[in-house]
């Protein structure tokens, strides 16, 4: 259970990136794709922030904006007080080590050519934390942290299960003693059966080293687990934010309640009470967005004031915030 007495680590503020299209003989830009536009969310340390929403909703870029991976359009990113969007490479350098990255794919995301070893120690080299007997220790002691062996630091990753593929990734993003680490989609490429034991993984390393998550995701039954909070993206907006609880027991914005009501119920008397939530028409186009609501194409409470006017992403109860008309005040 986060302390709600913690200190804000992470602050996002308006934030956009969008990707500008290139057409014609001298590339001109033409239009942008608007993957992420006009966000904010605050993270706590020890928290963790889960992000969900449909593919193509800008969950992933809304992560890799947040570690600079992307260079942000607009808005701010705040780490401890400290605004790190607009810093130059050499001056991110020391947030390097305290904001780090786990990515979807286990495999692509590591050097086929590099051992284990090498993996996880090229960060300790690049930030210069420790070197001979001292790195090969550490390196060790990460892989025994994330249930690997020690005799696996000779191995290349072609050698390993995706599972344990996850599991050097997530040693190499603790090499550095990170305070936040961006989840992104860690377990989708993984078997059901080695899932949970992934996140019960994550949750341990949480407590023992205070961690702090964003985690993005699309099973909103594990969001729902691991998660002290979440946040509901749609079409580049965030349409929805709360506690996790309250936020599957009571969803407040239309696009929450057709998620939610996808998600499988293992009580069968539960599900066969329950109702589907079928949206329609397909999702617009983040070129070209529609006017007003963005949600208003598929929603079936859809008014005129929808077309017309952007709901405002506010407060609607202690710590619930939702971006719909239909709780305007």
């Amino acid at each position: 259970m986060i302390n709600k007495d913690a200190e804000v680590l992470i602050e996002v503020k308006n934030l956009k990136k969008y990707f500008p299209v290139h057409k014609g003989f001298f590339k001109r830009t033409t239009q942008n794709v608007q993957a992420v536009d006009d966000i904010s969310f605050a993270i706590k340390r020890g928290e963790t922030l889960g992000l969900v929403g449909e593919s193509g909703c800008g969950k992933s870029t809304t992560g890799r904006t947040i570690i600079r991976l992307y260079e942000p359009t607009s808005g701010e990113i705040i780490y401890k007080g400290t605004e790190i969007g607009r810093l130059s490479q050499k001056e991110l350098k020391p947030y390097r080590k305290k904001i780090q990255m786990i990515f979807q794919d286990p495999y692509a995301s590591l050097n086929a050519r590099m051992t284990v070893g090498d993996i996880i120690g090229e960060p300790l080299d690049i930030h210069e934390l420790a070197s001979g007997k001292e790195r090969l220790e550490k390196i060790h002691q990460l892989l025994h942290d994330v249930g690997l062996n020690p005799d696996h630091a000779t191995r290349y990753p072609h050698e390993f299960s995706g599972g344990q593929r996850q599991r050097i990734g997530i040693a190499r993003a603790l090499a550095v003693e990170p305070d936040f680490i961006i989840c992104d989609e860690p377990i989708s490429a993984l078997d059901v059966s080695i899932q949970a034991q992934v996140v019960n993984m994550l949750e341990d390393l949480q407590r023992e080293r205070n961690i702090t998550y964003l985690f993005i995701a699309h099973d909103l039954s594990m969001v729902k687990h691991i998660s002290d909070r979440i946040g509901v993206m749609y079409l580049g907006k965030m349409v929805e934010l709360g506690p996790a609880d309250d936020l599957y027991n009571s969803p407040q914005h239309p696009y929450t309640q057709a998620l939610l009501s996808a998600v499988p119920v293992p009580d069968p008397n539960i599900s066969k009470n329950s109702k589907r939530i079928i949206l329609t028409g397909d999702v617009p186009s983040p070129m070209n967005p529609p006017s007003g609501c963005r949600f208003r194409t598929r929603c079936q409470y859809a008014m005129d004031i929808c077309k017309e006017q952007e709901p405002e992403f506010v407060e609607i109860a202690p710590g619930r915030m939702c971006a719909c008309h239909l709780h305007k005040k």
